[in-house]
């Protein structure tokens, strides 16, 4: 680490969303180059930087600052010379002489304690005395607020973040409860929040800091999707989390102070015994999962009652309808089917589920023809971009996604340290629709479902058509499992192949998966290979060749097209490795190739990536002849997946072009949101579908290993399903039904809310 200091002569670029600046500074006469996190910073300051020299390939030595603090010109000439920047508003060259030619070596002092007194000076009247001083005092305040969080190992784009949020209040936040910041600020979880808590003098048993580690566990358990946690399951954890023993007794104490301020809610027993809040029976929810749980509950019933309501007026005749349709299509349905399409018609709300081949597609085409037939109006959506473009192309008739067909806003609502997607669909604007069609349901979260029934009018019919028997969404939920458990609606199950005999090997393996059967190994089929290897370096050298030179000629495909999923993220087979392994021979280093280092990560021009977060407000356009702008939006969402376009280190932005087109800059602050997407894990790759994919199955936790996830990963396929590892791997996955426990209770409320309007 080396150290330079030196007189500021200008502030070349800034950035005032992240703080990132380039400085051009005086030092002993000679010019450097500073680059950093500098938002405090401004022409005339005289600055001490702590970081490292590198040298860039177009812009020349450079000096990166990680660290820095501002020093108070000393003496008169630096003085004037700082005053004649222009760092104080309304002070230029002529107006700085005449200053400090009045009060000299004191100008400092005169301006911060006695600022009336410049208008002693020629120029400046008693009100713009007033000014000069607010101008000087701003500034002050920004610097000493710096100094103050760098005292708390606070730097760069997170002070930046704090500042910009807190302003003045910064000072209280900070000494009295440091955890609002994992709150309110996006970057900063509970335990950054927690070491500035330490430094602060705050004790392990600080009713904030157990507070805190509650919220903070509720948080960390819908991210692995869970709506709530048992009482005793959330004690436990949050006492790992803050390394506080037993006291259940406190504990409860703040869940109940959580309770009363609204953040929390705990569902007690039926029973008329006492229940402590802490109990395995007590169910605690975010308060925000809670109301979305119980909304729906509501909605849905509305909608069955409402579209029930309508099928029952003319149910014969909507019956003799729907088979004249069948009859013209000149499709021959079976019985399951056929009842899809009159449910679809005749009630407010259907669920179609089955696994591939089983007719899923067809009966959707089928119950278009039907509302097209009595011209009405349908939408079709799905929840990624992926799995609309697929119902597209299946249909025919235009598909969204649900973010999109909701219209999503680019500002967020934000709600007690809650942040959600603000959607122009809702109650108060409905979707103008007769019928709603929504594929890919197994993805779809409480929170996007909730967003959906709001904006879904009485009366119309709602189909939700998915696979069962796939894995449960990302988010918090499992509502295609409870809707379908409640038995509240009309649910079809698919399960008969049409064309056994023309099937893929793909689709009979995936349902022997699903059934619990063995599949056969030692083939010879032309779409479903599996690949005998028990060491993880042969498999990664297999599976870099498998995609880099032999499939896609067998395919005829790009490179791009051939997916390799892999059922965890750490380890010799998880995405992190075989990500860098596939970098380094698909998208290789290159003179003129730009890329930018991101922790362990290097991302590269030409990189295949996924966006792993939701971001409703980052913005889109699509560029068409001439690179002229065709289209612009807002929002994108996790599991996206695009190719990096470019990176412009100067502007310290990079460019993602994902599907349709849509291209996204990301300042590099915000390229934590990227992932390499060489590799996906099987549960990020829900709702896509690729001409190939490569499974490397050598073992892995049980509770991950299981028949979801082989399922899962199988029916990603179109045409061809490569299996790279250990017969015994598939065959015991094949086997176990067992899967982590996710607590959510969509289907208790579903039960609940008839019981309770019966």
């Amino acid at each position: 680490m080396e150290s330079i200091k030196g007189y500021v002569k200008s502030v070349v670029f800034r950035n005032a969303d992240n703080g990132y600046t380039v400085l051009t500074i005086s030092v002993d006469g000679e010019e450097e180059t500073v680059v950093g996190t500098l938002p405090a910073v401004d022409a005339g300051d005289i600055i001490e930087a702590e970081g490292l020299r590198s040298s860039h390939p177009v812009y020349g030595e450079q000096f990166r600052a990680s660290s820095y603090r501002v020093i108070l010109p000393d003496g008169a000439v630096q003085i004037e010379r700082y005053l004649a920047s222009g760092a104080v508003k309304g002070i230029g060259e002529a107006l700085a002489s005449r200053i400090v030619k009045r009060f000299g070596d004191d100008t400092f002092r005169v301006m911060e304690d006695e600022p009336e007194r410049l208008a002693e000076v020629k120029g400046i009247s008693l009100r713009k005395a007033r000014e000069i001083a607010l101008a000087m005092e701003e500034k002050r305040e920004a610097r000493d607020a710096m100094v103050f969080l760098q005292g708390y190992g606070i730097g760069g784009v997170l002070a930046t973040r704090i500042l910009k949020r807190y302003g003045d209040e910064v000072y209280t936040v900070l000494r009295t409860n440091p955890y609002r910041l994992a709150d309110d600020i996006e970057g900063i979880g509970f335990k950054t929040a927690d070491e500035i808590a330490m430094k602060s003098g705050m004790t392990a048993d600080d009713a904030y800091r157990i507070r805190g580690g509650l919220l903070y566990t509720l948080s960390r358990a819908s991210q692995e999707g869970n709506c709530y946690l048992p009482g005793d399951v959330l004690v436990r954890e949050a006492q790992a989390l803050l390394g506080i023993g037993e006291d259940g007794g406190r504990f409860a104490k703040e869940l109940l102070q959580l309770q009363i301020a609204s953040r929390v809610v705990c569902l007690l027993p039926d029973t008329e015994e006492e229940v402590p809040l802490t109990d395995a029976r007590t169910k605690v929810y975010d308060a925000h999962l809670y109301r979305m749980e119980r909304d729906c509950a509501f909605l849905l019933r509305r909608l069955k009652e409402a579209g029930d309501s309508a099928g029952r007026i003319s149910g014969e005749k909507i019956r003799q309808r729907v088979k004249r349709i069948i009859a013209e299509s000149g499709v021959t349905p079976d019985e399951e089917q056929e009842r899809a399409v009159l449910e679809s018609a005749l009630r407010g709300v259907t669920i179609l589920t089955g696994g591939p081949g089983t007719g899923k597609t067809t009966t959707i085409n089928t119950i278009l023809r039907y509302y097209a037939a009595e011209g009405m109006e349908v939408f079709l959506a799905a929840p990624t971009g992926r799995a609309a473009k697929r119902m597209s192309e299946a249909t025919g008739y235009e598909a969204k996604t649900i973010h999109r067909l909701l219209e999503v806003n680019g500002a967020p609502d934000e709600e007690g340290g809650f942040s959600r997607p603000r959607f122009e669909r809702n109650e108060q604007m409905p979707l103008e629709a007769d019928c709603i069609i929504i594929d890919e349901m197994s993805m779809v979260d409480i929170r996007l479902f909730h967003a959906l029934l709001k904006a879904v009018p009485p009366g119309a019919h709602l189909v939700l058509v998915g696979d069962a028997a796939q894995l449960p969404s990302v988010g918090p939920g499992q509502v295609l499992r409870d809707l379908i458990d409640s038995g509240r609606f009309p649910t079809i199950v698919l399960q008969k192949i049409f064309r056994q005999e023309e099937a893929s090997d793909i689709v009979l393996n995936a349902h022997k998966i699903n059934a619990g059967v063995h599949v056969r190994l030692d083939t010879h089929a032309k779409d479903f290979f599996f690949m005998k290897r028990d060491d993880s370096r042969v498999i990664t050298k297999h599976i870099v060749e498998l995609v880099r030179d032999k499939l896609p000629p067998y395919l005829g495909v790009p490179r791009s097209q051939i997916q390799v999923l892999t059922p965890m993220k750490k380890g010799d087979l998880g995405t992190i490795a075989l990500n860098r392994a596939l970098q380094s021979q698909l998208n290789p280093p290159a003179p003129g190739k730009r890329e930018y280092d991101f922790g362990d990560m290097t991302l590269r021009e030409g990189d295949k990536v996924m966006q792993i977060k939701n971001n409703y407000q980052a913005e889109w356009e699509v560029l068409g002849r001439l690179r002229v702008v065709t289209e612009r939006g807002t929002g994108i969402f996790n599991g996206d997946m695009g190719v990096v376009k470019e990176i412009n280190e100067a502007l310290r932005i990079l460019v993602v072009e994902f599907d349709e087109g849509r291209r996204v800059t990301y300042p590099f602050a915000s390229v934590q949101e990227l992932e390499l997407a060489y590799v996906v894990t099987i549960h990020k790759s829900q709702g896509s579908e690729n001409p190939a994919v490569v499974l490397p199955l050598l073992g892995g936790p049980r509770l991950l290993m299981n028949r979801n996830l082989l399922y899962t990963g199988v029916t990603r396929a179109r045409s061809l399903v490569v299996i790279l590892g250990s017969e015994q791997t598939v065959y015991t996955m094949t086997d176990n039904t067992e899967q982590a426990v996710r607590y959510a209770g969509l289907r208790e409320q579903i039960e609940q809310m008839d019981q309770s309007l019966s």
